[in-house]
């Protein structure tokens, strides 16, 4: 029958084959040729003769297909007459015996078919006559060794005669399957598995919703069998997919593979398909378990006929027994009794130690009620598995144990300590709801645990800002908690209830909450507990006082980051280091866990990873890297309902769009007030006002940023926990001296110095400098400015250096010393625009131009769109002129040392200024001069 494909169908991973398949036609258009593919089953054979036929008809062929099958294989010529149907118009020009010949071939005929040899000639001379009158002929023919016996002989005869017309013969068989295109001497080409990329990309297409940990598991699993890759899914439920739920150790096989994968496993021996069946449950691959389980050195001997039969190898180098395709496993599974199964992990079990966390998973598999013996064990495993940095695989253990626990308490004590992990660390705040709920019904008495307890207050806090409920709810429960035998397994659900306790008291932003946190800490913590909790406390909740007793402590920590497998220590000793100028040594560490994340493990603890790096991100100035990164950890927000979290993306936002003069600050902080202030969320109320006081101080509003930071400071006071005074430093000074409130300049700085503040780190330091030097309205302290711009190190934080630059500039040129003025002026502008801070720049260019050097005027954005270029930041022009001559963004991305998708994202920015919608458009734009 003839194929009628209007356009190829599009093949991921295929382009070489999809070469072989062109460059096939183009030799059979000059003289014909055969080709034949072969390759495993499911390999995707079926899908590149699809994609042949529209590719040979858009080449001048015309397309006949034939398919073999195994219930017309014992049907003589069943696939010819495929062939012959759609030519049967052409059979009566033929001479009359072989018209004859074929007419008996179809059964339209009371004589027999005559011998295969006149049948082959008489298709023959169709085919010719065909190709004489309408073009080339492609012959498509898929499951080749299925095709009937005479059929077969006849395209056999044919293939050998090719090249006497422009015929194309393309057929698709299994490796070692004879067919009668097999020893004839026809060129074969192998279709190999999908590499992992490709792999990777056809699983993500078909199911985009899948986490990347669990793909990967499925493209390891399917081993590029693109069948496989598109079929091992669909056993699997939404939870599964999600990483949501639990995800077997075996993967179940459809119907389709099992016909693939099952049929020579259920060839082999019973004995031999129990060795297998306890190699599968063992996962080790050691071989001296499968010998003492299966009782003795004689018992490996049944893995023999598994060898030979090509299903499992011994490595050479390890010793260890090897299934030579994954899903050989399934099939070994799917093939035994639930009994089966049962008695082998139970051997197993037998032959491992006691305290083993394989042991007692061994025995929660083959466990077929409840067992709270089983159930301890594993719930201790499950802690194991959280400070390993599985806090998925933790939650999945914890499940299993609360569905062993024979008594509705420690079911729901179980239940709950999920939630818990669920809530502050994997992150899909709409499963804690549920969880609690199952925890409720399985032990009412326990709604107010710890674990409960600190679910309940996370899924307030995170979900809906309600810091007061939260903060009721987890001092209730550390006041009432007891410490029972399982010291260690506890004292984790501790550390998270006081990790929440902390983010209600950071949020809340009020003195009593912290002193309540302050209290209950020195009264609650267990004997064990608390290493790096007072570092948290003093680096994190109250840096200007309690800081400095644990920098050299928090530095060690740092330093052994890249050793540490705890993503919820990780993100302690980041926490710790926000404030105090140390996020850069945890970089790598915090970018671990945001990779976590995207695999659908720790995804709350990932958004907050993201955030830490964009508070990294702007003190560096990588301003375009921070709205990148937070972008990320916003939309994980929204899909995990994180709103209470959101708000400190959305601040970071805000300090870009404030300091470069984009609109959306004002925006920003709107949203934070009209969301936090019914809330009594007083970061949040932070967060707005430092947002317009630095949009005011850019736009040299001076008052109105005084009016906004006198809110929040009180002149020769550093209050207790308030962190967020580190970062207002420079920032009040500025709009108190502007304003001619010297006396609370004054006072703010020398509050400053009986603090902790200028020794925490070089960039306080620097800070404090600074601001002493500004709040003297009398003289000019060269000495101060003079050393905060040498600070060594200081190009790391580029605004707040470029503002001290202006200052002291600004000072120089109004005691009419231009020439000193100009220098500092001039790396001020230089760095600001860089950065693209707009306003800033405008400040700098001002205070040259009044000092007699010219500078030019930024041009202005016309309302027709003309002359959009002075929208664009600094590393946006850059990166649109490489683009525009043709450069990738990888090879940008290598000039500038940025990663390809920053690079990416300033294109999106540049397209979106310019109004363009490709790199053509692009080159247009930019013809013009540029600023």
């Amino acid at each position: 029958m003839a194929s009628a494909a209007l356009s190829p169908p599009v093949l991921i991973g295929r382009s070489a084959e999809l070469a072989v398949l062109d460059g096939h036609f183009d030799s059979a258009r000059a003289r014909g040729a055969a080709l034949m593919l072969t390759g495993e089953a499911g390999v995707g054979k079926t899908a590149l003769l699809e994609a042949a036929a529209p590719r040979a008809t858009g080449a001048g062929f015309r397309v006949l297909r034939i398919s073999g099958c195994p219930f017309q294989r014992g049907v003589s010529f069943s696939a010819l007459n495929q062939l012959l149907q759609p030519l049967a118009e052409g059979i009566p020009a033929l001479p009359a015996r072989q018209a004859e010949t074929l007419q008996a071939v179809r059964g339209l005929s009371e004589e027999q078919p005559t011998e295969l040899l006149a049948i082959a000639n008489a298709v023959h001379a169709l085919l010719e006559r065909s190709t004489a009158e309408a073009g080339p002929l492609a012959l498509i023919v898929d499951d080749v060794a299925w095709v009937d016996r005479p059929s077969a002989t006849v395209l056999g005869t044919l293939a050998r005669a090719l090249r006497t017309g422009p015929i194309a013969l393309l057929g698709a068989s299994r490796t070692g399957d004879e067919s009668f295109l097999s020893n004839i001497g026809i060129p074969e080409h192998e279709v190999r598995p999908l590499d992992d990329v490709s792999a990777n990309a056809l699983v993500a297409e078909r199911f985009p919703a899948m986490t990347p940990r669990v793909r990967r598991r499925l493209v390891a699993e399917a081993r590029g069998n693109p069948l496989a890759l598109l079929e091992l899914p669909v056993p699997l439920n939404d939870l599964q997919q999600r990483e949501r739920g639990t995800l077997p150790a075996v993967l179940p096989l459809t119907e389709r593979l099992k016909g693939i994968f099952s049929t020579r496993v259920a060839a082999l021996p019973a004995a031999t398909r129990k060795l297998l069946l306890l190699a599968v449950l063992d996962g080790s691959g050691e071989l001296h378990i499968l010998q003492r389980v299966s009782g003795g050195p004689d018992g490996l001997a049944g893995l023999s006929p598994a060898e030979r039969a090509g299903l499992v190898q011994v490595d050479g180098v390890t010793g260890r027994l090897e299934f030579r395709h994954p899903l050989t496993r399934s099939a070994v599974l799917d093939l035994s009794t639930s009994e089966e199964r049962r008695a082998a992990q139970l051997a197993l079990a037998a032959e491992l130690p006691e305290g083993s966390e394989h042991r007692a998973r061994h025995l929660a598999d083959a466990a077929v009620g409840p067992d709270d013996q089983v159930a301890a064990l594993l719930h201790e495993v499950a802690y194991n598995t959280l400070r390993r940095g599985d806090a998925v695989g933790a939650i999945t253990t914890l499940l299993r144990a609360s569905e062993l626990s024979a008594t509705g308490t420690d079911k729901g004590r179980r239940l709950a300590e999920a939630a818990c992990l669920g809530a502050n660390i994997t992150g899909d705040l709409r499963n804690v709801r549920a969880l609690l709920d199952n925890a409720d019904h399985a032990d009412p008495s326990g709604v107010d645990s710890l674990a409960a307890a600190t679910a309940a207050a996370s899924h307030l806090l995170n979900g809906e800002g309600d810091v007061d409920t939260a903060h009721r709810l987890l001092i209730g429960a550390i006041e009432a908690h007891t410490w029972p035998d399982e010291t260690e397994m506890v004292e984790d659900i501790f550390r998270e209830a006081l990790n929440t306790l902390l983010m209600v008291c950071f949020y809340g932003g009020r003195p009593e909450l912290w002193h309540s946190f302050e209290d209950v800490v020195k009264r609650r913590r267990p004997p064990t507990s608390g290493r790096l909790l007072p570092v948290i406390l003093g680096t994190f909740g109250d840096p200007a006082y309690g800081a400095l007793p644990f920098l050299d402590r928090l530095d060690h920590l740092i330093s052994g980051l890249h050793q540490q497998p705890d993503p919820v220590r990780v993100f302690g000793i980041a926490l710790s280091s926000s404030y105090i100028d140390r996020l850069p040594g945890c970089r790598g560490a915090l970018r671990r866990i945001i990779d976590d994340g995207r695999d659908g493990g720790a995804v709350a603890l990932a958004i907050q990873a993201q955030f830490l790096l964009g508070n990294d991100a702007y003190a560096g100035g990588q301003w375009d890297e921070l709205l990148e990164i937070t972008e990320e950890g916003l939309a994980w927000c929204a899909t995990y309902d994180y709103r209470l979290t959101a708000s400190t993306g959305h601040f970071q936002r805000g300090l870009v769009a404030a300091a470069r003069g984009d609109g959306t600050a004002r925006e920003i902080a709107d949203r934070l007030v009209s969301w936090g202030n019914p809330r009594g969320l007083g970061a949040l109320r932070v967060y707005a006002a430092h947002i317009r006081a630095l949009s005011a101080l850019g736009g040299a509003d001076f008052d109105a940023a005084h009016r906004l930071l006198r809110a929040l400071v009180t002149p020769g006071e550093v209050p207790r926990f308030m962190p967020h005074a580190l970062w207002l430093l420079l920032d009040f000074t500025e709009a108190a001296v502007h304003t001619d409130h010297h006396a609370e300049a004054a006072a703010h700085i020398a509050a400053v110095r009986r603090t902790d503040i200028p020794l925490v780190s070089p960039r306080l330091a620097m800070l404090a400098d600074a601001a002493e030097a500004m709040a003297d309205p009398d003289v000019i302290d060269h000495d101060l400015f003079e050393a905060a711009i040498a600070t060594p190190g200081a190009e790391r934080w580029p605004f707040d250096w470029a503002r001290i630059c202006l200052a002291y500039g600004e000072r120089l040129r109004r005691a009419k010393a231009g020439g000193a003025a100009r220098v500092h002026l001039d790396a001020a502008l230089g760095t600001f625009e860089r950065l693209g801070a707009a306003p800033w720049s405008a400040r700098a260019a001002n205070e040259l131009r009044a000092s007699g050097i010219p500078v030019k005027p930024l041009r202005p954005v016309e309302s027709d769109g003309r002359d959009r270029h002075a929208l664009l930041t600094p590393q946006e022009r850059v990166a649109a002129q490489l683009a525009a001559t043709g450069l990738t963004n990888k090879q940008i991305a290598a000039q500038l040392f940025l990663s390809p998708r920053t690079v990416a994202a300033h294109l999106r920015s540049v397209f979106r200024k310019l109004n363009v919608t490709s790199r053509g458009g692009l080159r247009d734009a930019l013809t013009g001069p540029m600023p």
